[in-house]
């Protein structure tokens, strides 16, 4: 089945904020190729979920306090709708 967009930002702010860093290691740990992992970095980052730190001539990424608030409202609507609803689980 293939992943929402939502589904992909949120595997790419978990990745992140469990320490991995750069974004090729990113792209491996989420799945995903090069372009679309781009695009939804760059999303995120102009979004204010992930800050860009540029090292020499080298990129990388770290997870905001929003990002971890977005993380936290994904984690307690999943339990919403699997203890509420029967909803299965994600």
């Amino acid at each position: 089945m293939k992943r929402s967009r939502l589904e992909i930002c949120v595997d790419i702010l978990q990745t992140v904020s469990k320490g991995c860093h750069k974004p090729t290691r990113i792209m491996y740990k989420s799945n995903l190729s090069w372009i679309p992992l781009c695009e939804v970095l760059n999303f995120l980052t102009s979004q204010g979920a992930l800050e860009v730190r540029k090292i020499g001539k080298k990129r990388e990424y770290y997870i905001t306090s929003k990002g971890r608030e977005i993380l936290e409202y994904y984690e307690q609507l999943k339990r919403m709708l699997t203890e509420r609803t029967g909803f299965p689980r994600v």
